[in-house]
């Protein structure tokens, strides 16, 4: 399934509290300022730290999933393909996968709650940054991780037409 609502497109389907935020960009002569969160958002939760991570072409980061801490991931730079899976037990849409592509031509905030499988990969040369705003320090011990090329998430990264 794809849908897309005149602001971004999505591939699959839409999981239980996982929230797409079209983001403002404010351009001018001087350069832009992109928003990300801020601290009166309905969906900002609270603040643990920011990071951020760069992906070269065609690299996959993931899979992994927060026992407790909901990411908010914005793409400043270059373009990424995010793929979000549900599996959890009491979730209404378990089961279900959605990707959301992020870049310029979507300049979104995806907020990603805990127990979601999420992975992400690069789609520009030579590379693509993404910032995470997360609600929590990030801790290890709280963190699965799993092959992006494995079996844990039903999905394929090869590159395909829709």
């Amino acid at each position: 399934m794809s849908l897309t609502d005149g602001t971004y497109s999505l591939i699959g389907t839409p999981i239980h509290d996982v929230t797409v935020v079209p983001l403002r960009r404010v351009p001018d002569e001087r350069g832009t300022i992109l928003h990300m969160l801020r601290a009166d958002d309905e969906h900002f939760v609270s603040f643990g730290e920011i990071y951020f991570t760069t992906l070269y072409a065609d690299v996959v980061k993931g899979w992994h999933r927060h026992e407790d801490m909901t990411l908010n991931y914005a793409c400043i730079h270059g373009r990424v393909k995010v793929v979000i899976f549900d599996d959890r037990e009491a979730s209404p849409t378990r089961g279900s996968l959605m990707e959301i592509f992020l870049g310029p031509d979507n300049h979104s905030l995806i907020v990603i709650p805990p127990g979601v499988w999420n992975g992400m990969k690069g789609m520009s040369r030579p590379s693509a940054l993404v910032a995470n705003c997360a609600t929590h320090v990030h801790n290890p011990t709280r963190t699965s991780r799993a092959d992006p090329f494995g079996d844990t998430v039903p999905y394929d990264w090869a590159v395909r037409q829709h």
